[in-house]
């Protein structure tokens, strides 16, 4: 006799999870503050082990960043997560947020409180590209960047609109990076992207 789950499963039909659902799972220990896991689109996605080039990419990203928008122009979060709705809570590499001076205490950040996310993609760059892209688009989060560590090569999304960014530009060692939504952001590309 089938159970309802399996006649669900036959039929192609998925549950989705809410965010507030996903943290009643922590609160339950079906996840645990180990667990390296995001919710994308309702799904609770697994995220890969962060090598050592990813890590040393994260560290120049923060260290760069951080310099250049200190408190009160920014805030700089690593590995943090973002309510960007009902059914998504990325966790970005890194990401610029606008100040508060309770350094989002209250509830995690808001498309409408970030500035620029960063994600770096060591083996991720394909769902980078598609998935976080589309989500932040959706989001109508303004520019977004990504860490090409195989190509050593930075590329800055910008002009969100539906699930794409208009421009994509390629930044390579040897280029300057100016962000859209910082002014004071100016960065040599060879100063994020380890060798």
């Amino acid at each position: 006799m089938a159970t309802r789950a399996d006649t669900r499963a036959e039929r192609g039909v998925r549950r989705r999870f809410t965010v507030a659902e996903y943290y009643r799972m922590a609160e339950a220990s079906i996840l645990t503050e180990d667990d390296r896991v995001e919710l994308i689109g309702g799904d609770v996605a697994r995220m890969g082990p962060v090598g050592a080039r990813h890590a040393a990419c994260i560290r120049r990203l923060t260290s760069a960043l951080a310099e250049r928008v200190p408190p009160p122009r920014g805030l700089v979060s690593v590995q943090n997560p973002l309510n960007l709705g009902e059914f998504d809570e990325p966790v970005p590499d890194l990401v610029v947020l606008r100040y508060r001076d309770d350094f989002y205490a209250s509830a995690h950040p808001t498309a409408a409180d970030v500035i620029l996310p960063v994600e770096v993609a060591d083996t991720s760059l394909e769902y980078d590209q598609k998935v976080k892209l589309a989500l932040y688009t959706r989001a109508g989060i303004a520019e977004y960047w990504i860490a090409d560590l195989k190509d050593r090569r930075l590329l800055v999304h910008s002009e969100p609109a539906d699930d794409v960014y208009k421009i994509t530009r390629t930044y390579l060692p040897g280029d300057v990076v100016e962000s859209a939504g910082l002014s004071e952001l100016a960065v040599r590309v060879e100063e994020l992207l380890p060798e």
